[in-house]
Protein backbone atom coordinates (compact mmCIF):
# COMPACT_ATOMS: atom_id res chain seq x y z
CA UNK A 1 0.00 0.00 0.00
CA UNK A 2 2.32 2.65 -1.22
CA UNK A 3 1.67 6.22 -0.17
CA UNK A 4 -0.35 5.33 2.92
CA UNK A 5 0.95 6.26 6.33
CA UNK A 6 0.13 4.02 9.26
CA UNK A 7 -2.11 5.67 11.82
CA UNK A 8 0.14 6.63 14.66
CA UNK A 9 -1.97 9.23 16.42
CA UNK A 10 -5.66 9.54 17.10
CA UNK A 11 -6.67 13.02 18.27
CA UNK A 12 -9.87 13.28 20.28
CA UNK A 13 -11.51 16.66 19.90
CA UNK A 14 -14.77 18.15 21.08
CA UNK A 15 -16.32 20.71 23.34
CA UNK A 16 -15.90 20.89 27.11
CA UNK A 17 -17.47 17.88 28.74
CA UNK A 18 -17.53 15.72 25.61
CA UNK A 19 -15.43 13.03 27.35
CA UNK A 20 -12.11 13.36 25.53
CA UNK A 21 -9.86 12.53 28.49
CA UNK A 22 -12.02 9.76 29.93
CA UNK A 23 -12.71 8.10 26.59
CA UNK A 24 -9.08 8.59 25.55
CA UNK A 25 -7.75 6.59 28.50
CA UNK A 26 -10.19 3.77 27.82
CA UNK A 27 -9.48 3.74 24.08
CA UNK A 28 -5.71 3.70 24.68
CA UNK A 29 -6.12 0.74 27.04
CA UNK A 30 -8.26 -1.13 24.46
CA UNK A 31 -5.74 -0.50 21.65
CA UNK A 32 -2.68 -0.93 23.90
CA UNK A 33 -1.50 2.52 22.80
CA UNK A 34 -0.16 5.39 24.90
CA UNK A 35 -2.53 8.10 26.12
CA UNK A 36 -1.74 11.80 26.40
CA UNK A 37 -3.95 14.62 27.65
CA UNK A 38 -2.83 18.01 26.33
CA UNK A 39 -4.41 19.95 29.21
CA UNK A 40 -2.72 17.67 31.74
CA UNK A 41 0.61 18.12 29.98
CA UNK A 42 0.16 21.92 30.12
CA UNK A 43 -0.68 21.84 33.82
CA UNK A 44 2.40 19.73 34.59
CA UNK A 45 4.61 21.89 32.40
CA UNK A 46 3.32 25.21 33.82
CA UNK A 47 2.88 23.98 37.42
CA UNK A 48 -0.57 25.59 37.33
CA UNK A 49 -4.13 24.54 36.60
CA UNK A 50 -5.77 25.59 33.34
CA UNK A 51 -8.12 27.82 35.38
CA UNK A 52 -5.15 29.52 37.08
CA UNK A 53 -3.41 30.10 33.75
CA UNK A 54 -6.58 31.64 32.30
CA UNK A 55 -7.01 33.80 35.39
CA UNK A 56 -3.43 35.04 35.65
CA UNK A 57 -2.35 35.22 32.00
CA UNK A 58 -5.59 35.35 30.00
CA UNK A 59 -6.91 33.22 27.15
CA UNK A 60 -4.51 34.56 24.48
CA UNK A 61 -1.46 33.64 26.58
CA UNK A 62 -3.00 30.25 27.35
CA UNK A 63 -3.50 29.56 23.62
CA UNK A 64 0.20 30.31 23.00
CA UNK A 65 1.20 27.95 25.81
CA UNK A 66 -1.22 25.36 24.42
CA UNK A 67 0.26 25.52 20.89
CA UNK A 68 3.80 25.19 22.24
CA UNK A 69 2.83 22.20 24.38
CA UNK A 70 1.07 20.62 21.40
CA UNK A 71 4.22 20.93 19.27
CA UNK A 72 6.24 19.27 22.06
CA UNK A 73 3.66 16.51 22.32
CA UNK A 74 3.79 15.87 18.57
CA UNK A 75 7.57 15.44 18.79
CA UNK A 76 7.18 13.14 21.79
CA UNK A 77 4.64 10.93 20.02
CA UNK A 78 6.31 10.94 16.60
CA UNK A 79 7.18 7.26 16.68
CA UNK A 80 4.60 5.78 19.02
CA UNK A 81 0.98 4.82 18.61
CA UNK A 82 -0.86 7.42 20.67
CA UNK A 83 -4.30 8.60 21.67
CA UNK A 84 -4.21 12.35 22.34
CA UNK A 85 -7.02 14.27 24.02
CA UNK A 86 -6.96 17.92 22.98
CA UNK A 87 -8.52 20.66 25.08
CA UNK A 88 -11.90 21.94 23.90
CA UNK A 89 -10.42 25.00 22.19
CA UNK A 90 -7.19 23.52 20.85
CA UNK A 91 -8.61 22.25 17.53
CA UNK A 92 -10.58 25.49 17.11
CA UNK A 93 -7.24 27.30 16.63
CA UNK A 94 -6.22 27.19 12.96
CA UNK A 95 -2.51 26.79 13.73
CA UNK A 96 -3.20 23.74 15.88
CA UNK A 97 -5.55 22.21 13.30
CA UNK A 98 -2.86 22.45 10.66
CA UNK A 99 -0.20 20.75 12.76
CA UNK A 100 -2.35 17.81 13.90
CA UNK A 101 -3.83 16.98 10.50
CA UNK A 102 -0.67 15.43 9.10
CA UNK A 103 -0.12 11.97 7.65
CA UNK A 104 -0.86 9.18 10.09
CA UNK A 105 -3.26 11.28 12.16
CA UNK A 106 -6.96 10.65 12.60
CA UNK A 107 -9.19 13.34 14.12
CA UNK A 108 -12.19 12.01 16.05
CA UNK A 109 -14.91 14.37 17.25
CA UNK A 110 -16.74 13.40 20.41
CA UNK A 111 -20.17 15.04 20.25
CA UNK A 112 -23.03 15.59 22.66
CA UNK A 113 -25.99 17.98 22.74
CA UNK A 114 -25.16 21.34 24.31
CA UNK A 115 -27.62 20.67 27.16
CA UNK A 116 -25.73 17.49 28.05
CA UNK A 117 -22.40 19.32 27.93
CA UNK A 118 -23.79 22.02 30.22
CA UNK A 119 -24.84 19.37 32.71
CA UNK A 120 -21.45 17.65 32.57
CA UNK A 121 -19.58 20.95 33.01
CA UNK A 122 -21.67 22.24 35.94
CA UNK A 123 -22.14 25.64 34.28
CA UNK A 124 -21.20 28.41 36.69
CA UNK A 125 -20.17 25.97 39.41
CA UNK A 126 -17.12 24.16 38.08
CA UNK A 127 -13.52 25.15 37.56
CA UNK A 128 -13.68 25.44 33.79
CA UNK A 129 -12.85 29.07 32.97
CA UNK A 130 -15.03 29.16 29.85
CA UNK A 131 -18.01 27.43 31.50
CA UNK A 132 -19.10 30.09 33.96
CA UNK A 133 -21.96 31.62 31.97
CA UNK A 134 -24.62 29.57 30.14
CA UNK A 135 -25.13 32.07 27.31
CA UNK A 136 -21.39 32.44 26.63
CA UNK A 137 -21.01 28.66 26.86
CA UNK A 138 -23.63 28.20 24.11
CA UNK A 139 -22.10 30.95 21.96
CA UNK A 140 -18.68 29.33 22.23
CA UNK A 141 -20.19 25.93 21.41
CA UNK A 142 -21.78 27.36 18.24
CA UNK A 143 -18.59 29.21 17.29
CA UNK A 144 -16.43 26.06 17.51
CA UNK A 145 -18.81 23.85 15.48
CA UNK A 146 -17.23 24.78 12.15
CA UNK A 147 -13.78 23.70 13.30
CA UNK A 148 -15.09 20.52 14.93
CA UNK A 149 -16.94 19.57 11.75
CA UNK A 150 -13.56 19.07 10.06
CA UNK A 151 -12.99 15.85 12.02
CA UNK A 152 -12.65 12.69 9.94
CA UNK A 153 -14.74 10.64 12.34
CA UNK A 154 -17.63 11.68 14.61
CA UNK A 155 -19.01 9.80 17.59
CA UNK A 156 -22.04 10.76 19.65
CA UNK A 157 -21.36 10.30 23.38
CA UNK A 158 -24.74 11.14 24.94
CA UNK A 159 -26.48 8.15 26.47
CA UNK A 160 -23.48 5.84 26.00
CA UNK A 161 -21.02 4.41 28.48
CA UNK A 162 -17.35 5.35 28.20
CA UNK A 163 -16.57 1.77 27.22
CA UNK A 164 -19.20 1.85 24.44
CA UNK A 165 -17.79 5.11 23.02
CA UNK A 166 -14.25 3.70 23.06
CA UNK A 167 -15.45 0.48 21.42
CA UNK A 168 -17.25 2.50 18.71
CA UNK A 169 -14.10 4.51 17.95
CA UNK A 170 -12.04 1.33 17.82
CA UNK A 171 -14.54 -0.16 15.35
CA UNK A 172 -14.45 3.00 13.17
CA UNK A 173 -10.64 2.94 13.14
CA UNK A 174 -10.69 -0.73 12.22
CA UNK A 175 -13.10 -0.06 9.33
CA UNK A 176 -10.81 2.70 8.03
CA UNK A 177 -7.90 0.26 8.12
CA UNK A 178 -9.92 -2.42 6.32
CA UNK A 179 -10.95 0.07 3.65
CA UNK A 180 -7.31 1.04 3.14
CA UNK A 181 -7.98 4.63 4.15
CA UNK A 182 -5.48 4.34 6.98
CA UNK A 183 -3.50 1.46 8.33
CA UNK A 184 -3.93 0.73 12.05
CA UNK A 185 -2.91 -2.07 14.34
Amino acid sequence: MTGLHPTRRVFLIGFMGAGKSTVGKTLARRLKWKFYDLDELIENREHSSIAEIFSSAGEAAFRTIESTALMELLQLTESSDSIIALGGGAFAQEKNREIVQGPGSIIVLLEAPVEELERRCDIGLGERPLAQDREKFRELFAKRREAYDRAQLKVQTAGKTIEDVAKEIQMLLSRRASAGTEVTK
